[in-house]
């Protein structure tokens, strides 16, 4: 499975996921033909994690080795521009090879060094946390603003399962929260494929689809830090990142789940004073989401259909409108508008959207239905893996989550399940089924904030 998946993506040539995987990385850059002196980028963590071990390898193999570069910040590093530039600046010249040795953020800037530099990279996976290793694309502070940067993703990840069981358990936890995501990912690529708006690309989706549900029922496993659940679950994140490879963009691996958790990135969310986890508010998108789909998916949507003026065309003085009365910050309305002023060009297309929906509704309805993880059992691996399941795990009120799901459609020009409600005039009404006292989150009690999310 994974070698079929590196086979598809566009850049990385060699996956590692295995006991000893650091052992094998000199003879992988033989076999690669890289001769470029390899320079670790780590922090004091991953490189006392993974990066000693690596450098002791390569340099017992005789590969030409520089002094590690250690980025350093209080209380944790994040992923800034200005960092990169300043870590790029010292590589210096074409003759050095970057390491990546760390998770994310230590990901992530050196995916961004390389594309300064002019140079390939390679990544050293030292926790289960998120699909980025093997994806294009950095996500960067830039100006304090959170962007996702142009870059190429690894020629090459190794993920050493001896470091991996070794990582911090919430790690792992984000890492399943990220996956789990995936789930409505593939509904909405279908949702969009089915009203017109953009074509399912069958290998990539299979990559993802097809074997999603199997990494999922790992998460005991997960959280006993099992190591062919952690291989299963790393698996599965860097599959997702070469399907994204292979798709040339993140469809394969993102839907209105991620709309959900880059608002509350973007705007911020905290806690306990650092970053709210990507992998924790992806996996509470990804349960909100499928509530949305469950309420969804129970309606008579062709009488909908039949009902709907589908010429009527959104008024881009309300959009606006809409975006100032959202969010607080101007970058994040300009940004925003600029993703509806996207989804307005197609406005056009409503008509046809609610034709298409109409038409294929029986099959559609039985493929989505399908492919879902139902809402509370997913909720229930979330928590049995030690992860996020509750928006009062990272200090969401359900109120603020409801209105939310509202906000998201407007940061993203991706066509998902929201902009589905939106066209059939149900967007308020699926929001307040799923948030009413009888509806799926008012039938549970308020979560108790999680000390590891």
């Amino acid at each position: 499975m994974l070698n079929e998946a590196v086979r598809r993506a566009s850049v990385t040539r060699i996956a590692d996921v295995g006991t000893g995987a650091i052992a094998r990385l000199p003879e992988l850059l033989a076999n690669l033909g890289e001769p470029r002196t390899c320079r670790i980028v780590a922090d004091a963590n991953t490189m006392k994690a993974a990066g000693d071990r690596t450098l002791a390898e390569l340099r017992a193999a005789g590969v030409a080795t520089a002094a590690p570069i250690l980025l350093d910040e209080a209380p944790r590093v994040k992923p800034r521009v200005e960092v990169a530039r300043e870590v790029a600046a010292r590589l210096r010249d074409r003759d050095v090879l970057p390491i990546a040795v760390g998770a994310g953020v230590v990901n992530d800037v050196t995916k961004y060094v390389a594309e300064l530099a002019g140079v390939p990279y390679v990544s050293i996976v030292t926790a289960a946390s998120m699909d980025g290793y093997a994806a294009s694309g950095a996500s960067m502070l830039d100006g304090g603003f959170k962007r996702t940067l142009a870059c190429a993703p690894p020629i090459a990840v190794i993920a050493d399962l001896d470091v991996v069981v070794g990582a911090p358990a919430r790690m792992a936890a984000w890492g399943y929260g990220d996956l789990a995501g995936k789930v409505v990912a593939g509904a909405d690529w279908r949702l969009a494929d089915a009203v017109g708006e953009e074509r399912i690309a069958p290998a990539p989706f299979a990559l993802v689809q097809d074997h999603l549900r199997g990494w999922l029922q790992g998460c005991e496993g997960v959280a006993a830090r099992d190591r062919d659940a952690l291989r299963g679950l790393v698996t599965g994140l860097l599959v997702c990142g070469f399907a994204m490879q292979a798709h040339g963009n993140s469809r394969p691996a993102s839907g209105s789940d991620h709309q959900i958790a880059h608002l509350w990135e973007m705007e911020g969310l905290a806690v306990d004073g650092e970053p709210a986890a990507h992998g924790a508010c992806v996996g509470i998108g990804a349960v909100a989401m499928i509530a949305m789909y469950e309420w969804f998916l129970a309606q008579d949507v062709p009488a909908r259909v039949a009902q709907c003026d589908g010429s009527t065309e959104p008024d881009p003085r309300a959009i606006e409108a809409e975006l100032q009365a959202s969010f607080a910050e101007p970058w994040l309305v300009a940004s925003a508008l600029t993703e509806m002023e996207a989804k307005l060009a197609g406005a056009r297309r409503r008509a046809s959207r609610l034709e298409a929906l109409r038409d294929a509704w029986p099959a559609l309805r039985a493929r989505i239905a399908g492919s879902l993880v139902p809402a509370r059992k997913l909720q229930q691996w979330l928590a049995a893996c030690g992860g996020a399941a509750h928006p009062a795990d990272v200090g969401v009120p359900l109120r603020k989550l409801a209105r939310d799901c509202r906000r998201a459609r407007l940061i993203r020009r991706r066509y998902t399940l929201l902009d589905c409600l939106d066209d059939l005039g149900w967007l308020d009404r699926a929001i307040d089924a799923v948030f009413a006292a009888d509806g799926f989150w008012g039938r549970q009690p308020v979560a108790p904030p999680r000390a590891d999310s």
